[in-house]
């Protein structure tokens, strides 16, 4: 059995270095967060294609994702850069590919990379 006079608790360092770890933590969060929410939607946006819709062309899938990210109100990524479409056969093969800074402290910054490529059409 363990004394009372050994059993004193978390110190004042110890209380102040744990919220400092946490607020680092949630701040971090809060920075990469809204990245990963907005590529999420774009994955959305690509996926919604309907899979029996053949017709489609590489510039008309183009627009359809442009028209989903204004429609979102996604504005940091640049479709032209991140988006690559070809048609091949009767699907439409895309590669999303595009990275997002945020400024941590000072001259850090956090660098979230997505590289997704998804084939939409009939299999």
């Amino acid at each position: 059995m363990a004394f009372a006079s050994s059993q004193k608790g978390v110190s004042a360092l110890g209380l102040l270095v744990f919220i400092a770890l946490a607020g680092f933590a949630i701040n971090v969060a809060f920075k990469v967060g809204p990245h990963y929410a907005e590529n999420l939607q774009i994955k959305r946006i690509i996926t919604s294609i309907d899979r029996n819709q053949t017709d489609m062309t590489a510039s008309d899938f183009y627009d359809y994702v442009a028209k989903g990210l204004q429609v979102n109100g996604i504005q940091d990524v640049d479709l032209k850069k991140a988006l690559n479409v070809t048609a091949q056969d009767n699907k439409i093969l895309a590669r999303l590919q595009y990275e997002q800074r945020e400024p941590l402290i000072q001259n850090i910054d956090l660098v979230v990379k997505f590289d997704q490529e998804f084939s939409v059409g009939k299999p």
